[in-house]
């Protein structure tokens, strides 16, 4: 295959129901949807953790948790680990991320692009490289910190730093404090220019970066926005996009209160602990909020904010685009746009993330457009895929050789394709020691149905577990796993969980740092 040009985009936390082309009906979002009909849509892509770290390390790596070794936030990827980037860059692409990393601690990164003689203006000496990127800017959720985008604003904009809501508080807890019309948690109104919103501002250092390449360099450019992750704050200019008032409730959360419980209480321990405030097992949500309090006007109001969170994304993806074709390089452009994972955002009574796998922590929007000059028919695959296989495909794109590292595999361009090269079942697990806490899940995705298997830690005795059908409750409220009808079904995934699992890297990676 010849070798074609690569945009990476990524968000961060980002449900596959806020796309209008799987079907979302809040947040417009024109330029992804278009991407979609002339490209390939994935109806059943899963991360391989529903947490940002390790599932961003799989997207560098191409491998599992297990393997690359990054199980919970805070967990650094060892410096001598493989990456699609270094690959590609020794193939003599021109590597560039840009906007919000996270395969890092949060508090280290400049210390590890410091051993590699990255400079702290995103700019590498010559030959110089972090991870495989040869050009580095990055941005968070917010104006404090070290990254790029703090720096900048704090320089260049010091009157817009204030408005930023901090989604830690003062002990590096996650901030409870709620704001906005109900008293959210984690919403604010945030008063900064739109044009100096960290969105935006994404995408203006993307466009700057390829401003500096000549024509005919072959690049790989992974653009990946902070948003729409907590904390939900759009500016201000933007709120007004969607009256949360009129936003209905989502389907997987019932309005009366008794059933909202009902369903969790058919779940394993941990969820009814949560929901109750009595546990936090991490740090993904605030440990002084309560879930049972949340009120369904603030569900309303989330939903509402974070869909302009898209509608931003959306439109800044646009831009970007479009200076991909004044470059002349529109033909040439395979673009790929996922997220590393989803967002509770109401469904059962809760927000945010966590030990919990169902379809709005890990059914993910995948969309990949390969460059017209393909001659690739757009389709839509309903096999499951997974975020392990996006380093393959990368290389696929450029015309080279996985190497052998990787444990994924090229993405299908068609149902045909995946049902061929035997796309079945997709992985997910979690681990977390927090507070005293530990969980650990097993997952596997298969014809339709949701297998999650619990291991023994300091909530679970490794009985219980999770067990859904995507045929008759796409909302996965109904648990089958004590089920005697469905213990076949049971037995036969958690036969597929024990046999396909790679084994825990050894020693374990030690958690060094908050996110």
């Amino acid at each position: 295959m010849a070798r074609r040009k690569i945009l990476f985009v990524t968000t961060d936390q980002q449900r596959y129901d806020t796309l209008g082309c799987n079907g979302g009906t809040l947040a417009r979002t024109p330029v992804v949807d278009g991407l979609a009909a002339r490209g390939i849509r994935y109806e059943r892509a899963h991360p391989q953790s529903v947490v940002c770290m390790p599932s961003r390390a799989t997207m560098l790596t191409g491998q599992y948790p297990a393997t690359h070794g990054v199980w919970m936030n805070g967990v650094p990827l060892p410096l001598d680990s493989p990456s699609v980037a270094e690959v590609l860059r020794l193939e003599g692409y021109r590597t560039a991320l840009v906007g919000k990393a996270h395969f890092e601690p949060f508090l280290d990164p400049f210390l590890r692009f410091a051993e590699n003689a990255q400079s702290r203006l995103g700019t590498a000496p010559p030959g110089g490289s972090h991870r495989g990127f040869e050009y580095m800017e990055l941005a968070g959720h917010g104006s404090l910190g070290p990254l790029h985008y703090a720096q900048w604003l704090a320089k260049e904009h010091p009157e817009a730093v204030a408005g930023y809501y901090r989604v830690l508080d003062s002990s590096l807890q996650v901030n409870a404090a709620g704001g906005g019309d109900t008293g959210a948690p984690q919403v604010t109104v945030n008063p900064i220019d739109r044009s100096l919103y960290h969105t935006d501002w994404v995408a203006d250092r993307t466009i700057g970066w390829l401003d500096t390449l000549d024509p005919e360099d072959d690049w790989f450019c992974w653009m990946s926005f902070p948003d729409p992750h907590h904390p939900w704050d759009p500016p201000e200019s933007e709120v007004n996009r969607i009256d949360w008032r009129e936003v209905p409730l989502p389907p997987s959360y019932p309005d009366a209160t008794a059933e909202r419980e009902r369903i969790i209480d058919g779940k394993p321990r941990h969820w009814r602990l949560w929901y109750d405030g009595t546990l936090v097992s991490n740090y993904e949500a605030p440990p002084a909020w309560v879930p049972a309090t949340m009120t369904s006007e603030q569900v309303r109001e989330v939903n509402a904010r974070n869909a302009v969170e898209c509608e931003l994304i959306d439109e800044a993806l646009g831009r970007v685009i479009r200076r991909i074709a004044e470059r002349g390089w529109a033909d040439d452009v395979d673009i790929v746009f996922t997220s590393d994972h989803g967002e509770l955002q109401g469904d059962f009574g809760l927000l945010f993330k966590g030990p919990y796998h169902v379809d709005a922590l890990m059914r993910l929007p995948l969309i990949w457009r390969p460059a017209p000059s393909s001659g690739t028919a757009s389709s839509v695959v309903t096999r499951p895929v997974e975020l392990i296989d996006l380093a393959p495909t990368f290389c696929d794109i450029a015309g080279i050789d996985s190497p052998a590292w990787v444990q994924g595999e090229r993405l299908p361009i068609n149902d045909a394709d995946a049902e061929m090269r035997g796309f079945e079942r997709a992985f997910t697990e979690w681990d977390s020691e927090l507070f005293g806490v530990g969980v650990h899940l097993r997952t596997v995705i298969r014809d339709g149905m949701i297998c999650t298997t619990y291991l023994p830690g300091t909530v679970h005795d490794g009985t219980e577990g999770e067990l859904y059908s995507n045929a008759d409750d796409l909302t996965q409220c109904v648990n089958r796993w004590d089920d005697p009808s469905w213990k076949a079904q049971r037995d036969e995934l958690v036969g597929e969980l024990r046999d396909h699992q790679p084994p825990p890297r050894q020693p374990r990676l030690r958690l060094e740092a908050p996110v």
